[in-house]
């Protein structure tokens, strides 16, 4: 059931990100609010090179022996995962290795990296026998988060980012398209 829930929250997360990114001329995808704001382009490619460094980071814990003993140090933090990664009301700064740094020529290749990235995200939930409450890494600022709550984190720190993007597109200098 569990599985089930991380599945259908990356699938809906995947459709928000997709109709977020939709259309966007050049200059809408570019544009920048303001000089310690990001683009459209870089909340995209934060979000594609974050799960790919989550789903990295998976498969090295699962390498690792299983530390059940642990499972009550996280007890609780699905509902932290769900209500406050997404929450833009508190600011972070992302990691150095997972800030936008223009790494992709354009639109169309990180959103291919995303999709690449989220159907594999997927087909691992879907897939794997592991036994991921019994696996952990840690989070740079929230603590230690067992491998399913890694899996719902992927879609929540994309949430969080998809409402920054609506934020940007609802800027009154956002380039708006000529009919």
């Amino acid at each position: 059931a569990e599985r089930d829930q991380a599945i259908r929250y990356l699938e809906a997360n995947e459709k928000k990100f997709l109709e977020a990114v939709k259309g966007l001329s050049e200059a809408q995808w570019n544009f920048k609010p303001g000089p310690d704001r990001w683009s459209v382009a870089e909340c995209a490619e934060h979000i594609a090179v974050t799960e790919n460094a989550i789903f990295n980071g998976i498969q090295k814990a699962l390498k690792a022996p299983p530390e059940p003993e642990k499972k009550e140090l996280v007890k609780g933090k699905d509902e932290l995962v769900l209500s406050v990664v997404p929450d833009r009301s508190r600011k972070a700064m992302a990691p150095e290795p997972v800030r936008p740094t223009g790494r992709f020529a354009d639109a169309a290749a990180v959103i291919a990296q995303f999709r690449a990235n989220r159907a594999r995200t997927i087909a691992f939930t879907r897939e794997t026998s592991e036994d991921l409450r019994s696996r952990f890494f840690r989070h740079f600022a929230l603590g230690d988060f067992d491998l399913y709550q890694w899996l719902l984190f992927a879609a929540a720190h994309s949430e969080r980012h998809i409402a920054q993007m609506k934020e940007v597109k609802a800027d009154p200098n956002f380039p708006r398209n000529r009919r």
